[in-house]
């Protein structure tokens, strides 16, 4: 057996690229049509209205006008009521 260990790298060396999540657009902002109001992974926020869920649960906007962040009580798949936060798009 070797009486020392040889050199090995170690997996920690490469830097990640930085997802850059979060919200984007805040409560009384404008929005334009199609523009990003929230990155996220999951449904930590769901659509509203004038609000569509992108393929990698990106929230962005149909309709022009001022963003408005909501409280909704959800039914949970255990039959229990959760508030849920809801982001919607009110025209001008």
């Amino acid at each position: 057996m070797a009486h020392r260990g040889g050199k090995k790298s170690t997996g920690h060396s490469r830097d990640a690229q930085a997802k850059k999540l979060g919200v984007k657009l805040y409560a009384g902002q404008e929005a334009k049509i199609g523009s990003i109001i929230i990155r996220q992974r999951g449904t930590k926020f769901l659509p509203g209205i004038n609000v569509k869920r992108g393929q990698d649960d990106t929230l962005y906007a149909v309709q022009a006008g001022k963003v408005i962040f909501r409280t909704r009580k959800v039914l949970g798949f255990d039959n229990i009521k959760k508030n849920k936060k809801i982001v919607e798009v009110v025209s001008k």
